[in-house]
């Protein structure tokens, strides 16, 4: 299974990335014109086993931040701009260098932050035994509009449940997903409320 996941990660990510090239370009450079450098944001997540590795995003927030330097809350940041290329997942398609380096597979539980890992409990870490994936099981069942805790359930049943097949079904339904633009924050959130730990 694991070889010839590799193998699709390579071939799947490779094929996106020539096929995509021009919207990629195209995407850095309005960005830049817009949002001013870097147009890339890269954050360090967690990865498979919990070992930190450097996402690549688009960038889709300011850098504001308040008299006292501290950066204003995402949702005050997050540009018209940026709320587009969120609502059909564009600011994920740089993710696809992090599958050709094999930080990431195309499928599996999103990467979070590095300092959410010490707040998961046995079942929550079961996420970190896969590489982290550009869409995922939680993806096409609720995204960022389903709670914490039903986010890391459907992350550990992937896990248990993960073949070639169901990963297919996920990057077909991730497709409509997308089209359909469904998910994309929880309420009143840029994305989804910070993870404080287990019974928050």
């Amino acid at each position: 299974m694991k070889m010839l996941k590799r193998s699709f990660d390579l071939l799947f990510s490779s094929a996106a990335i020539v096929i995509l090239s021009p919207a990629l370009i195209a995407l850095y450079f309005m960005i830049r014109k817009r949002m001013g450098t870097p147009a890339l944001f890269i954050h360090e997540r967690a990865g498979l086993n919990g070992k930190p590795f450097k996402l690549y995003k688009f960038r889709t927030m300011t850098d504001a931040r308040t008299k006292e330097g501290e950066l204003l809350p995402d949702a005050e940041r997050l540009t018209p701009f940026g709320k587009t290329l969120r609502k059909y997942s564009l600011d994920e398609l740089p993710q696809f260098l992090n599958v050709l380096a094999g930080d990431m597979s195309v499928v599996g539980p999103r990467p979070l932050l590095m300092e959410y890992v010490p707040l998961y409990n046995e079942e929550q870490r079961r996420r970190l035994g896969v590489k982290p994936g550009v869409t995922g099981w939680a993806q096409i069942n609720g995204r960022n509009a389903i709670s914490w805790d039903k986010k890391f359930e459907l992350d550990a049943w992937y896990v248990e449940n993960q073949s070639f097949a169901l990963d297919c079904k996920i990057i077909l339904k991730t497709a409509l997903k997308v089209f359909k633009s469904e998910g994309i924050s929880a309420d009143n959130e840029a994305t989804m409320p910070r993870f404080t730990g287990n019974g928050q």
